[in-house]
């Protein structure tokens, strides 16, 4: 079965083709094309939803192209691809955005007498880790248990198999990411905040400062990370003028505060539910420290469970996961039942 996968939930305008059989466990990439307006937007320190909008209604069309012609998807007669189905983000994200890929997506889908797949977001960070990569050799066991962490989103989620996903448990204000992007602002480094914090933060002293861990003794799975926001800022009032030291030290302690509390809320989750596998995904996910610090922890505790991470072109927002999340658990939906939703969550 051939997908042609598309994503416009944010910044990025992206088409994929994957290709699955019914008993493989990974899909394999035929073709993943990216462009991303995050130049622009790093410009202004943030995402303009108008901006975003704007270049995937220059972009999206010449990118499926691109990736028909990548994935050498031959045509018929008629001009129609040799695909089965297409595969499209509806939520959550900026709705201009979302409209854009649904839109286009229906309209292939009249044209060409394709079926059409609504897919979650969410539930497409998840399937980065379906999609086969030559560094990961095993398979994906269940029950398993997902971090999914991003700039817009933190949630725990216990995967019994690909048709019973159970939401834990999720942050109560600032997602893992917001944090990072936030706090990147407030010490004026480049946007998005997490990359060029973990960057700093390789050059820096962890046990500097002693941030708070919120929730991180809490009996549930929710996390919260707008006091740590809170306790950075008031560190940085302290501070006559913040030199790169200063920098490098504020984000090496603050990358330890959030990832401690990532870390032992799914260990809880891992221990409370004796599943064989974790995985995480999302963009925070491409930090080498927190999957560094997993592997730590995995190891350290003795605990028997295989870890699973994307590659970290896999983690930020793409179309091969959208795709590859469609193969596994999506269905086909008429047209005129199809809508972008900004809101949608786990269900």
């Amino acid at each position: 079965m051939k997908i042609l996968a598309i994503e416009t939930s944010c910044d990025e305008t992206a088409a994929a083709i994957i290709e699955g059989k019914p008993k493989d466990k990974k899909v394999k990439i035929l073709s993943n094309v990216i462009s991303s307006s995050l130049k622009l937007h790093a410009k202004t320190g943030g995402i303009i939803p108008e901006v975003a909008a704007r270049e995937q209604i220059k972009y999206l069309i010449p990118i499926i192209e691109e990736a028909f012609k990548k994935a050498k998807i031959k045509t018929s007669k008629d001009n129609i691809p040799d695909i089965d189905q297409i595969a499209v983000t509806i939520g959550p994200g900026l709705i201009g955005s979302l409209l854009i890929g649904v839109e286009t997506a229906k309209t292939l889908s009249l044209l060409w007498k394709k079926p059409i797949i609504p897919v979650n977001h969410l539930y497409g960070h998840i399937y980065a880790n379906f999609v086969k990569q030559d560094a990961i050799k095993k398979d994906i066991t269940f029950p398993a248990i997902v971090l999914v962490v991003s700039g817009g989103h933190t949630d725990l989620l216990l995967m019994r198999n690909h048709n019973n996903i159970k939401w834990l448990g999720g942050t109560r204000d600032d997602a893992a990411g917001e944090a990072f992007d936030k706090i990147g602002r407030l010490l004026n480094l480049p946007y998005p905040g997490g990359p060029n914090i973990e960057e700093a933060a390789s050059k820096g002293d962890e046990k500097k400062y002693n941030f708070p861990r919120p929730l991180i003794g809490s009996l549930d799975f929710d996390f919260s990370f707008s006091g740590l926001k809170t306790a950075v800022l008031r560190e940085v009032k302290t501070i006559v003028k913040i030199d790169n030291k200063q920098v490098a030290d504020l984000s090496a302690s603050l990358q330890k505060a959030i990832i401690d509390v990532l870390i032992r809320k799914t260990i809880k989750a891992v221990k409370e539910y004796s599943v064989k596998s974790i995985l995480i995904s999302g963009g925070v996910s491409a930090n080498k420290k927190l999957e560094n610090q997993f592997l730590k922890e995995i190891k350290d505790n003795k605990i028997n469970i295989d870890f699973f991470v994307p590659e970290k072109w896999l983690c930020t927002d793409n179309a091969s996961m959208i795709g590859a999340c469609a193969f596994f658990r999506g269905k086909p939906i008429p047209l005129e039942k199809i809508t972008a939703n900004p809101e949608l969550y786990f269900n």
